[in-house]
């Protein structure tokens, strides 16, 4: 017999979070000189109090050479629907923000099935980061 999980507060109501990574290289104007890297998280950001999910910007998440790196994290909903954290490369393009904002806006990971342009831009999570997730 399984262990019964009881999710209690507010854990059971987490929305679907963005964690934009704006490290060494993500959000750089230097290596991506073309692209609005501040205007893009403003327009997650509006986005994210328009549709209810969250938006969260950290140091470098490590694959700097898919950079700008998104990890979008599951409701608390989604991951009870078996939704794990997705990380997506090379996010710097207006299309790609916006299939963000939908898959986000829709439950995202466990809840709704990303767009199939955002699916090509899968990247897999740093080596270190899948072992610490497991503990």
């Amino acid at each position: 017999m399984s262990p019964r999980r009881i999710t209690v507060g507010a854990a059971r109501e987490l929305p679907c979070t963005l964690v934009v990574c704006r490290g060494c290289c993500c959000g750089n104007r230097r290596k991506h000189p073309g692209t609005d890297h501040a205007g893009q998280v403003d327009r997650l950001r509006a986005a994210a109090a328009e549709h209810g999910f969250r938006v969260r910007t950290t140091d470098c998440l490590g694959p700097c050479d898919q950079a700008n790196v998104i990890v979008v994290t599951p409701s608390a909903a989604g991951r009870r629907a078996g939704g794990r954290a997705t990380w997506i490369g090379f996010a710097m393009d207006e299309d790609c923000t916006q299939d963000l904002v939908r898959w986000a806006a829709a439950g995202g990971p466990g809840v709704a099935e990303p767009p199939v342009t955002l699916a090509l831009q899968f990247v897999r999570a740093p080596r270190g980061t899948r072992t610490r997730s497991r503990r």
